[in-house]
């Protein structure tokens, strides 16, 4: 497909006018984009908001949610220890207390973190939160078998044996008496105190059930409560009745007095909704036939904000054809890295990707095992070398079934993979799913998916966070929903890397981000996915919606828009 000249300027004159929030530059800021307020201005609050999405995203269970859509809105109903600021812009990745008065204690050469509880926070139910609940929950994360238990959470004393029976986890490394809460670990770890301000490390009421709680809405601290869930229909928060603002920096009151997700139409239609003012918000990215439209007319209404994530093809090495590392190979080579971007709405909103750490990110060094000519960058695929691998590997003539989301571009990506398997030997077939279920559907092993499309976006800005998370053996767990190793790759020499870097990353950071560097070289010699791009996030607001502020964890923060 190509993009007309006229769209093509459109988007560039969106990207020029569009403010940056990621690592790579983009000149100037959008005349809607606000300074963050210090404190709560009275005279803004009340009113709904409404975003419109596509879909749902599954879960909304904090500690088993994984998917950038609910994230976006958990954090206003869930609270951890620790929290990242709550502002746009670079400040929006510092830590700062939550639930804790303040942040811990750090003894034991990192190995032992003391925090102190908060008086007087109290569940949405009315429930004051206790040391009981905060033990309770670090718990539940291993008896619900969430999906960074094994990766975030690992280090903890007595993790080992929680991963091996979750539902005799009694994790002795999290005590409490009092409100003092005591952490300790088997080794230090200079991500833990992120990790703990992720919706996964969430405090939750202590008689919690320890499994999934799918669409039931469990109480939570924050200034929202999931008032509603229908999955096929919408989602309704409204303001947490006991909610008192403790600190505006990690969780500010919200504006709205009510959030809603509404689900089940078109993009297209989201787009015209915001265009008319019946809505305030498009949650998915506007389609690429949109873009010169909004590009001119509504310029004063789009962000765009850089990304540390890409979209990627997991390759499931398990099973044929792609247990086969010349196959794997063959599709490293075949994709067109150009044409998945032209899809995505142009090269004003992705970057051709090489490499699983972001460009830009911690670790990250310029190569490119698969590009023509040779080089640090993508430059070109090669079919020919692609259909010669496909033979040699004897895998030529197998059927191979690409799995992919039900929105426009994911099913866009996911035909043009299709075709690029059926050009170089494949009997390629296209399988479509609800994006209420994709996700966990292509990480379970018992769904036999061999490629699919999907995306990643970081959870804190770590190297591990993609490398340990995505690939590691740890990530991948048989027959669950939640092994975010989609790949099903476990290989003991990167492994054994990502923990030196790991290690590392406190004591010597320069050495670690070598590391980190050479395992990313080792898991690409191997190919066991194929990035395809780096994003970038286009949002789109109604002209009544101010106070637009993008957040590098959970993109727009929906609870301090301000709606006139």
């Amino acid at each position: 497909m190509r993009r007309p000249f006229a769209a093509a300027v459109a988007l560039l004159t969106l990207v020029l006018a569009g403010c940056s929030s990621g690592s790579y530059p983009v000149p100037g800021q959008s005349a809607a984009q606000s300074p963050p307020p210090t404190t709560f201005q009275t005279q803004h609050a009340g009113g709904t908001l409404t975003v419109l999405s596509k879909s749902a995203a599954g879960t909304v269970d904090p500690q088993i949610s994984y998917d950038n859509q609910p994230w976006q809105m958990l954090h206003t109903v869930y609270d951890g220890l620790l929290a990242f600021r709550k502002v746009g812009g670079e400040k929006s990745t510092e830590l700062v207390p939550d639930l804790a008065e303040a942040m811990p204690k750090v003894t034991d050469g990192g190995r032992t973190y003391t925090f102190t509880l908060r008086r007087g926070v109290r569940f949405s139910t009315g429930a004051e939160v206790t040391s009981a609940d905060v033990g309770a929950s670090f718990r539940r994360i291993f008896r619900a078998s969430g999906p960074t238990a094994g990766t975030f959470y690992q280090n903890i004393v007595g993790a080992d044996a929680c991963l091996a029976r979750p539902a005799d986890c009694t994790l002795p490394g999290v005590t409490a008496h009092g409100r003092e809460i005591v952490i300790r670990l088997t080794r230090s770890d200079s991500e833990f105190p992120m990790k703990l301000a992720v919706p996964h490390a969430v405090i939750l009421p202590a008689d919690t059930p320890a499994k999934d709680q799918g669409n039931k809405p469990i109480p939570g601290t924050g200034p929202y409560a999931i008032a509603a869930y229908d999955p096929n229909k919408r989602l309704l928060l409204k303001r947490n009745p006991h909610f008192k603002e403790w600190s505006h920096a990690a969780q500010p009151q919200g504006y709205p007095d009510r959030i809603v997700y509404q689900y089940g139409t078109t993009v297209e239609s989201e787009v015209t909704a915001v265009e008319n003012g019946s809505a305030d918000a498009v949650w998915d990215q506007p389609p690429a036939d949109r873009l010169n439209e909004l590009g001119t007319r509504f310029i004063n209404q789009v962000h765009v904000n850089s990304l540390s994530a890409f979209w990627y093809l997991p390759l499931n090495v398990n099973i044929a054809p792609f247990n086969n590392l010349k196959a794997r190979q063959a599709v490293n080579w075949a994709i067109d890295r150009s044409a998945a971007i032209r899809l995505f709405g142009g090269t004003a909103l992705g970057r051709p990707a090489c490499t699983v750490l972001p460009d830009g990110f911690p670790g990250h060094t310029d190569f490119c095992n698969y590009t023509k000519p040779s080089g640090t960058t993508w430059k070109g695929n090669d079919m020919a070398r692609a259909k010669r691998l496909v033979k040699e590997s004897g895998t030529a003539g197998q059927k191979v079934a690409v799995v992919v989301a039900d929105d426009e571009t994911s099913k866009s990506m996911g035909e043009y993979v299709r075709s690029v398997l059926q050009q170089i030997g494949y009997q390629a077939s296209l399988k479509v799913l609800s994006a209420n279920i994709q996700f966990g559907y292509i990480q379970n092993t018992n769904n036999n998916v061999q490629i699919s499309v999907t995306q990643w976006y970081q959870d804190y800005p770590a190297a591990s966070d993609f490398l340990n998370v995505l690939l590691s053996c740890s990530s991948f767990h048989k027959g669950s929903d939640s092994s975010i190793n989609i790949s099903g790759y476990c290989d003991k020499t990167l492994d054994a890397t990502i923990k030196r870097a790991m290690k590392l990353d406190q004591a010597d950071p320069e050495a670690a981000a070598r590391l980190w560097g050479q395992a990313d070289r080792q898991a690409m010699s191997q190919a066991p996915i194929v990035p395809l791009f780096a994003p970038r996030q286009v949002d789109f607001v109604s002209q009544r919606v101010g106070n637009y502020q993008f957040h590098k964890q959970f993109s727009m923060l929906v609870d301090q828009l301000w709606v006139k």
